[in-house]
């Protein structure tokens, strides 16, 4: 089988092998009288459907037609310009405005915020900055709120902490990067989100099934790529202000400053506080964490478009310092002592990278990249300890090229990674060291072609010192029968080591005794997990009273070979052990996206979520995760006036399904299952200019919370004390106000 698919690669990688290739560089003068990268330029020769679109960077590449030597470049708003190819094998083209065109033209379709495109293999939606600025978007774990892909949810009650989930499984299974570099890993798992601030973040890429090999073998559910702020196109100067009626007050600053024509430098600061105290459900804990942060990085970017040379520096720094537990009074402390909490993490991080396109042939790069960083948490929780030191250091080195043309592109390096652990659980005795590292390679084969079908075939093979010597294969295709329909199929397996304690913090706000069922692995006694994800994804576009649209159907299904279980099913007790017998998660979604008007837009989702897995009393549905939910979210904006002001309003509705509750005395009213429930947000923003914009919003306008969300709380040293079960929001309405100003 194995020598029949490397065939039928070389067959298609040797099509059109001795056509030669047309590329090059497209820009224009920016306000700034800078030469920038123009996106998404047709490039396509003179009386043929023959053609291509320049990339973000604004690089293109296509065959040489056998027909004509005359080529296209055309772009809304710019001068179109036909220029005749004799035997150049690279042509730059610097566009330039058209006057006549710019005065006449009308804008009758905006840019979406959350982009899909029919022509991409993998099923990815990017997510821009704009589409952020429609929530609070205080930091990235609440930037979700009005994108029907992840969903959100607490944690638990006393920290009230945002996790993400991804085809019905939890955010460790989805591979979380940052600029392509692992993230949000190890000790950040649980509040690692929240320390993005959402100001900083340029866009955002959500991949649905397993990634691609070239960022590494965790990917099991998804990725989700954060690219941040460039300094070299951010604004020199943004300020947000932010404030909520529940006390949270939040200050962002970039400052930007172009050293010279090549290098650029941009200071970013975030700092937040809350200090008020809400005890709204009279349970005597605290509704929300006293909190306080601040977050500044630093970067630099080096860009040399002569030489194709791009470069970045980054420097990052954070302090968090959260306080929760019992609201008591004084006379409490001569009863027994209060339950109390308080988490400090400093954390550290670094990157650099270098990256190299041949300007003669921009098909051909390579890029390094490596980063550190030291993540220090110490907390406590009651009389529970909880402290952890992860040192990672990471590397990659990638090199691009085609093989005979264009529609044949492969990608291939190296990645190295080390993972350093201490821990310390429940007392200063009790401590887990671990040492991680690993070594791998990759080969990543695509064959693009804007027609019918296109592929993306990865493979890795990894050699890690716990988890051994093993290949990661990923398979992706695209076949597009019509314009406007797309069919998507993925299939690929992933890795993981489990960090029980880091992925789980909200086993220690409990009462419960924690055990470690044992096997011959190496982590905690425990083998590391195992999975295969496969799933395929149909678009069909749509016109309805000359009006744009599409409906999406998704269903993906991940099977774990091995997993760790964490098994809350016995009140007062936490297991941790191995699978033995099925896991698995079927993800069902269908979305439709469509534009009533100019000025409204909405897209709505229904999904379906069957998870479940052997647990030793049993197999059942995953605890805690709604089998059904729904989506709704409406877009409108006025037009822009002659100062460039309009208003801008968004409204979410969400409708969360009931949900298995694992064994607790108190729900024992529920019958096992939660009640389904609806949250509806909305944000009103003024934009007065290009520099000046307010926003006032909502969350849970309904005000609907879950009722003792904190189980036991009279007996917190309780064996049933549980802040853990949480199937619906634990604060009421949220109102919020906020300003933006940019230079």
């Amino acid at each position: 089988m194995k020598k029949y698919l490397i065939l039928i690669l070389f067959l298609i990688a040797s099509k059109n092998y001795s056509q030669e290739v047309i590329s090059g560089k497209i820009t224009y003068i920016n306000e700034s009288n800078i030469e920038s990268p123009l996106e998404g330029v047709s490039v396509y020769w003179f009386s043929s459907s023959q053609g291509t679109t320049s990339d973000k960077e604004g690089n293109y590449s296509l065959l040489k037609s056998i027909t004509t030597n005359k080529l296209v470049f055309k772009y809304i708003g710019f001068k179109e310009n036909t220029v005749i190819i004799d035997g150049e094998n690279t042509f730059n083209q610097l566009m330039v405005y058209d006057e006549n065109v710019l005065d006449e033209v009308t804008v009758n379709k905006r840019k979406n915020t959350i982009q899909k495109s029919y022509f991409k293999t993998q099923n990815i939606v990017t997510i821009s900055s704009d589409e952020l600025l429609k929530a609070a978007c205080c930091n990235i774990s609440e930037s979700f709120e009005t994108n029907p892909s992840i969903d959100v949810n607490f944690s638990n009650a006393i920290t009230g902490v945002k996790q993400i989930r991804m085809l019905g499984l939890e955010s460790p299974y989805i591979l979380i990067t940052e600029e392509n570099i692992p993230m949000v890993r190890g000790a950040s798992q649980v509040f690692g989100l929240s320390f993005i601030p959402g100001t900083w973040v340029e866009s955002m890429q959500i991949t649905k099934g397993t990634g691609s090999v070239v960022n590494g073998f965790e990917s099991i559910s998804g990725q989700i790529n954060v690219e941040l702020k460039k300094p070299y196109t951010d604004s020199p100067v943004f300020i947000n202000l932010f404030s909520s009626n529940k006390g949270r007050n939040e200050f962002n600053l970039h400052l930007n400053k172009k050293i010279s024509e090549r290098l650029s430098t941009g200071i970013f600061l975030h700092g937040n506080n809350n200090s008020s105290e809400h005890d709204k459900n009279y349970d005597g804990f605290l509704d929300h964490p006293k909190s306080i942060g601040v977050n500044l990085f630093n970067r630099w970017q080096y860009t040399n478009l002569e030489k194709g040379i791009v470069s970045f520096l980054g420097l990052r720094f954070m302090n968090d310092e959260k306080e929760m537990g019992e609201n008591y009074e004084e006379g409490l402390i001569f009863i027994r002592a209060p339950w109390l909490s308080k988490i400090n993490t400093n954390r550290f991080d670094s990157n650099f990278k270098l990256g190299y396109v041949n300007p003669s042939i921009p098909y051909q790069s390579i890029g390094f990249q490596m980063a550190y960083s030291n993540h220090d948490q110490s907390s406590f929780f009651g009389n529970r300890i909880y402290d952890i030191n992860h040192d990672s250091f990471y590397s990659s080195l990638l090199y691009n090229s085609i093989i005979g043309n264009t529609m044949n592109k492969f990608k291939t390096g190296l990645n190295y990674s080390v993972d350093r652990f201490e821990e310390v659980v429940e007392t200063h005795d009790n401590q887990y060291l671990r040492n991680d590292r690993s070594i791998g390679g990759f080969f990543e084969y695509s064959y693009d072609s804007l027609d019918k079908l296109s592929l993306v075939a990865g493979i890795r093979y990894d050699i890690h010192n716990n988890l051994g010597s093993f290949l990661t294969p990923r398979l992706h295709l695209r076949y597009q029968p019509l314009e406007r329909s797309v069919l998507r199929f993925s299939i690929g397996s992933g890795r993981k080591s489990s960090n029980i304690f880091s992925e789980n913090q909200n086993i220690f706000s409990t009462g419960r005794k924690i055990y470690i069922n044992k096997n011959s692995g190496k982590f905690y006694g425990l083998d590391s997990e195992k999975a295969l994800n496969y799933g395929i994804s149909f678009r069909q576009g749509f016109f309805i009273n000359n009006r744009e649209g599409d409906i999406t159907i998704d269903y993906y299904v991940t099977d774990f070979e091995n997993q760790v279980v964490v098994d809350w099913e016995k009140q007062s007790e936490l297991h941790f052990y191995n699978l033995e017998g099925k896991s698995f998660a079927n993800s069902f979604q269908i979305e439709i996206d469509y534009q009533f008007s100019e000025n409204i837009n909405f897209k709505s989702a229904y999904k379906n979520y069957d998870v479940k897995k052997q647990y030793n009393s049993g197999l059942k549905q995953n605890p805690l995760t709604p089998k059904n939910r729904f989506f709704f979210n409406l877009d409108f904006s006025t037009n822009l006036n002659d100062k460039g002001s309009n208003w801008k309003y968004d409204f979410t509705y969400n409708w969360v399904g009931k949900q298995r509750l694992p064994l607790h005395t108190s729900l024992s009213f529920l019958n096992g299952y939660s009640p389904s429930y609806s949250l509806i947000n909305t944000q009103l923003t003024r934009v007065f200019s290009k520099k000046l914009e307010i926003y006032i919003g909502g969350e849970n306008i309904g005000n609907y919370t879950q009722e003792n969300p904190i189980l036991g709380s009279s007996n917190p040293y309780g064996l049933d004390f549980d802040s853990s079960i949480i199937y619906a929001p634990i604060h009421g309405s949220l109102v919020y106000l906020g300003l933006r100003f940019k230079l």
